[in-house]
């Protein structure tokens, strides 16, 4: 008897008013090869992995058709990009719907380089190998590091070229989220919706991502006080592990709380806040300092966009709006120094502890000293092997690290355990990568990848196996540069 897939797709995102999406024709292609399926993700929605990989399975991956129940959309949305504000939409890929999980969870399950929509703007609407793949590898990166994020479900090669600067292996990427509203979603609604409208799109998101809210209180200024909680203790992971997102444009920051859009990120090495991958990014808008402010600038927009539903004088809901906004920053400090001092293994708050941790900061920007290597070597007591050790400045700070730490009643070896329970053996160094990508794209050969994976899957390990991913790409005189694949 043939293994049934096991789709149970629902379609609640269509039940919005029509002017938030585009029903599109699949744009099929010839001869697509499934050359990754994550096997965890397929488990936890329901599917059947062995099914997935048969006919059906890569045909649905493909886009050339849609699994059983489901309704192909692009969906419509604006966004500040570089703080340009401009109407947007999915302009290379389509929603599926969503899949309800056996633990009743749902996701949206959209593919990525399916083609041209109504949005595409003069695009092909196809993506690389490469740049999907990149996805997968940092999505994989930061779910095992507790940081919320979209996924990858499958990777195709649709056996078509695309021409970027070169000509380049083309691909689909099936990726599921809690859902795809974004900022923008917001956005769009306030600038080309009706009052109604908004309001709709504004009940549909606290049904599905806050539904606990209280019928006696301003239900959207909730949404706006969850969405800012959300989104305050996401980027202080993001910083705790020098992550750079690279284009936080308002359309790519969801209400969810999750990470979306892998195109031009990357982690950072040695620690500097004006810190860059970004091709596009000439100005250092998205640099790794920046990120805390850049998500209060975002959610200040999403506040903009609510203001017609937050009180009907406008006076009082901007007043009402700025009072809410001003629980970002002190939620963010709060998220960062919490993490933070886990970093340091410290179970206790003391009035100096900012100092020192800024202190520290400092010292590693001065010294050009690795972030992540760093606070490995703080875990295992091994910092003479960081080049702080050497420095007067660093060890008069650690002596006074030393006394904090002797203030707590914990010892010194639970606070190490704490300290490598939060600060990872191992992140998707770019060189690693780079690494991966190239062994992949330019020879077929996947193994480097699903070796980098493997060791990405446990981060708190700490094992001999990922020491070989601790070490330093090469001295260049070319800064290291990541693009978006569009």
């Amino acid at each position: 008897m043939e293994k049934t897939i096991g789709w149970n797709m629902n379609n609640s995102y269509v039940r919005l008013p029509s002017i938030f999406y585009s029903d599109i024709s699949l744009n099929p292609v010839r001869s697509p090869k499934l050359v990754l399926l994550n096997e965890a993700v397929a488990t936890s929605l329901g599917l059947d992995i062995h099914a997935l990989q048969g006919e059906e399975g890569v045909e649905v991956f493909a886009g050339n058709m849609a699994p059983e129940g489901g309704i192909p959309i692009a969906q419509a949305y604006a966004g500040h990009q570089f703080g340009h504000f401009n109407m947007l939409g999915d302009g290379r890929a389509l929603l599926y719907g969503e899949q309800l999980t056996p633990s009743n969870e749902r996701f949206d399950i959209a593919l990525k380089g399916s083609g041209r929509t109504p949005y595409s703007r003069g695009g092909d609407g196809r993506a690389a190998l490469g740049p999907m793949l990149r996805e997968y590898i940092i999505s994989e990166a930061m779910f095992a590091l507790g940081i919320p994020t979209s996924r990858s479900l499958a990777i195709v090669n649709t056996g078509e070229t695309i021409i970027r600067e070169t000509e380049l292996p083309g691909a689909i990427l099936t990726r599921i989220a809690s859902s795809h509203l974004r900022v923008g979603t917001f956005q769009y609604a306030a600038q080309w919706g009706t009052d109604e409208e908004l309001q709709l799109l504004a009940d549909y998101a606290l049904e599905r991502h806050f539904s606990d809210y209280q019928e006696d209180k301003n239900r959207y200024l909730y949404l706006l006080q969850e969405v800012i909680k959300k989104q305050a203790s996401l980027i202080a992971k993001w910083q705790l592990v020098g992550f750079i997102h690279g284009v936080m444009n308002t359309d790519n920051m969801t209400i969810s709380g999750e990470t979306i859009d892998y195109g031009p990120c990357a982690f950072m090495d040695t620690y500097d806040p004006a810190t860059v991958f970004s091709s596009i990014d000439r100005q250092g808008r998205y640099a790794y300092g920046n990120q805390p402010n850049i998500g209060g600038w975002n959610l200040t927009r999403l506040a903009e966009a609510l203001l017609p539903l937050i009180h009907e004088n406008q006076e009082q809901a901007i007043e009402l709006a700025q009072e809410t906004l001003q629980q970002y920053p002190q939620l963010y400090v709060q998220n960062w120094l919490k993490g933070m001092r886990a970093k340091l293994g410290l179970f206790d708050e003391e009035q100096g502890d900012m100092e020192l941790m800024e202190e520290l900061l400092q010292l590693m920007q001065q010294h050009k000293a690795d972030y992540t290597n760093t606070f490995i070597a703080l875990s295992f007591d091994q910092i003479e092997k960081t080049v702080l050790w050497k420095s007067p400045a660093f060890k008069n700070w650690y002596q006074k690290y030393l006394a904090r730490l002797a203030k707590q009643p914990q010892t010194i070896d639970m606070s190490q355990q704490l300290m490598r329970q939060h600060n990872p053996a191992i992140i998707p160094r770019n060189h690693r990568v780079e690494e991966a990508l190239e062994a992949a794209v330019e020879r077929g050969d996947y193994s480097v990848m699903n070796k980098l994976v493997k060791a990405l899957a446990q981060p708190f390990a700490h094992t001999n196996e990922q020491q070989e991913y601790s070490s330093l790409p090469e001295p260049s005189n070319q800064p290291y540069r990541t693009f978006c694949g569009t």
